[in-house]
């Protein structure tokens, strides 16, 4: 059974800059600066949150491949 779906919103532009900042301005998985995006490391529709420490900076071209689908590679690790 799935969890309950977050519904979606657009991210604020200031949460959206501070994630930027915190992630360099680089995709957390290839590294590049170009066409980055904001990505729900768990997604919304498997129960991820709008919390600050479920978003990571992505390219385009790697969201792309991640989609909805958990994937260890994109997992952000905290300590």
């Amino acid at each position: 059974m799935k969890p309950d779906k977050t519904p979606r919103g657009k991210i604020p532009p200031a949460v959206r800059q501070y994630v930027l900042d915190r992630d360099n301005n680089r995709c957390q998985s290839c590294g590049t600066t170009e066409t980055l995006t904001i990505d729900h490391i768990i997604a919304l529709n498997l129960g991820g949150t709008h919390d600050l420490s479920n978003f990571q900076t992505l390219c385009q071209s790697c969201n792309s491949r991640k989609r909805d689908r958990p994937d260890d590679r994109f997992q952000r690790h905290f300590t």
